[in-house]
């Protein structure tokens, strides 16, 4: 089995009776955590007009991560390019990067990452998306490289910085166009698993080498909640369980505490929804988290696994990550 590195995605999850300080809060100490444990890195995700999750000024709240953190890589995962100018990303990342040295990642999607009313605010022009999301990762390049130093528009600070771009993607859109451009690819399995393995094979087979990248380079994104019993980790991703419920519903209110019984809230056409939107969720102790990467990793051989962790307890929660923590260093050493 292929070694791989972990690392952590935030949404910065708001929860019932908790204030957006406290979240904030809440993903610095597991930035701190994560970081003290030898994860590789921590993303934040751009969302807009959910109650339920607080990443909405991306890029503010990665430069307070990195402030309070000393090596972890802090990115994007990632910012909705077409719902901002290149040169706008390319100079708020130029700050990052220039602020906290050789730490910050910026990965890109060419979702909303909201409803279409709120997309409409955002200026997004739907009937260009796919044509626009190339020429904006081609124009932050063209910011971020020493030669643009003679254009008549530069991005300063950013110009000349080594500010490593990854492309995200829930289907296989994306994974042609990382292909085409020789860049790292990560894949939004903790949410949409239905294309995963075939955009794994068609970024993999399609792959042409770069001065980024020689070879292909894959990040998959999972659900992840460990417990110290398996009883434990059940009970907990009930708190997972009914925020898909919520996207289901089209209700965006803050993350619920666990219930005993899922039963009692989901019919048993939501529950299938809900289960088959998180076929990639290992859930378990640690023996049973380390026989679900095992599998996992047998399966899809990825260079990185992101682990996002929707648990309301922010102890348990970290402790969930330490667990992830442990079961990969057993499996490294089997």
């Amino acid at each position: 089995m292929k070694n791989f590195e972990i690392s952590v995605l935030d949404l910065a999850p708001v929860k019932q009776d908790k204030s957006i300080h406290d979240t904030f809060q809440d993903s610095l100490s597991l930035a701190n955590h994560t970081e003290n444990l030898n994860y590789k890195r921590f993303w934040l995700a751009e969302h807009h007009n959910m109650e339920s999750i607080a990443s909405s000024a991306t890029s503010v709240l990665i430069g307070f991560i990195a402030n309070g953190t000393k090596k972890i890589r802090v990115g994007s995962g990632g910012i909705m390019l077409p719902n901002h100018s290149s040169l706008i990303i390319a100079e708020q990342f130029g700050t990052l990067e220039s602020l906290f040295p050789g730490r910050i990642d910026l990965g890109l999607g060419r979702a909303p990452g909201t409803d279409g009313l709120t997309a409409q605010a955002l200026g997004r022009n739907p009937a260009i998306i796919n044509e626009q999301f190339p020429r904006q990762i081609l124009e932050l390049q063209r910011y971020f490289s020493k030669e643009n130093a003679d254009a008549m528009v530069r991005a300063i600070p950013g110009e000349g910085l080594d500010i490593p771009l990854y492309i995200l993607g829930s289907s296989t859109d994306s994974a042609w166009l990382a292909a085409e451009l020789g860049l790292p690819y990560a894949f939004a399995g903790h949410f949409a698993p239905e294309q995963m393995e075939m955009a794994f094979k068609i970024y993999r087979e399609h792959f042409e080498p770069s001065k980024y990248f020689t070879q292909p380079y894959i990040i998959a994104c999972v659900n992840g909640i460990a417990a110290e019993t398996s009883e434990e980790a059940h009970k907990i991703s009930t708190t997972l369980f009914q925020a898909f419920i919520n996207i289901v519903r089209n209700d965006r209110k803050p993350f619920a505490p666990p219930v005993d019984d899922m039963d009692e809230i989901w019919s048993p056409m939501e529950k299938s929804m809900v289960l088959q939107k998180l076929r990639y969720t290992f859930i378990g102790d640690q023996a049973e988290i380390q026989e679900k990467l095992k599998d996992f990793q047998e399966r899809f051989s990825v260079d990185e696994l992101m682990i996002n962790s929707h648990i309301y307890d922010h102890q348990k929660r970290v402790r969930s990550y330490e667990i992830f923590r442990a079961a990969v260093n057993s499996l490294s050493k089997a």
